[in-house]
């Protein structure tokens, strides 16, 4: 019994810490499940007045209601959209009835509609304040020079259109502008991987345990041959 004594330690205490892993990935599921919970209550809650001093950690996602003017003028930041393909993010200065002067995103255009114009003028917006970690190390530099932007940069939009470092995402514009698709703040670019890494953590015991057996199977059969 001894010959066997080992191997079934040592598989015993690794699928023991791979479990331990998996039922780890399923708590941090749990915690991620619950912070979606609060920032999609916070996205869909009733407007705010938009904030004097701007505070982005505690006034992200917050909903607003806006009443101004669509100023001319406009950043594209190059995305995609399901099942379009690729488009534009339309950013346009925004003046609301206060006076300030702001960032707007209107929404989605595709490629080929790149060119054409857009409505300008008054409308009424609804919409979440934001402030966008599009940037990463493998983003491109924005191309100023022919208006193609890799990433809401808030800072050099601001700069760009004269404005506010203030973003808002607009959830719906009235009177709509047919030619541009919203694409409101929504937790789907949040990642929430934590399932899939328990679930490869369990696969991994089982299959851990599967050569453990087939380990201690195969040392029984040597003992008696």
């Amino acid at each position: 019994m001894t010959r066997f004594l080992a191997p079934a330690l040592i598989g015993l205490l690794g699928a023991a810490i791979l479990v331990t892993l998996g039922v780890w990935q399923m708590q941090r599921l749990e915690w991620k499940q619950g912070v979606l919970s609060g920032i999609e209550a916070r996205i869909a809650a009733a407007p705010e007045p938009l904030p004097d001093t701007l505070d982005p950690d505690a006034q992200r996602y917050q909903p607003v209601e806006l009443r101004g003017e669509i100023l001319r003028g406009e950043i594209q930041v190059l995305v995609s959209m399901k099942p379009v393909g690729a488009g534009y993010r339309i950013i346009a200065p925004f003046v609301t009835d206060g006076g300030r002067r702001m960032l707007l995103d209107r929404g989605f255009v595709p490629d080929e509609a790149r060119g054409n114009p857009r409505d300008t003028g008054t409308v009424r917006v609804t919409g979440n304040m934001h402030w966008p970690d599009d940037r990463n190390s493998s983003t491109p530099e924005n191309d100023t020079a022919t208006n193609t932007w890799f990433a809401r940069d808030i800072g050099p939009m601001a700069e760009a259109l004269d404005t506010e470092p203030l973003l808002v995402v607009a959830r719906e514009v009235t009177p709509a502008d047919p030619g541009v698709t919203p694409l409101p703040v929504s937790t789907a670019g949040i990642p929430n991987d934590h399932l899939q890494y328990a679930l490869t953590w369990f696969s991994l015991a089982v299959i851990w345990l599967a050569m453990t057996t087939y380990w201690i199977f195969r040392r029984a059969k040597d003992r008696t041959s």
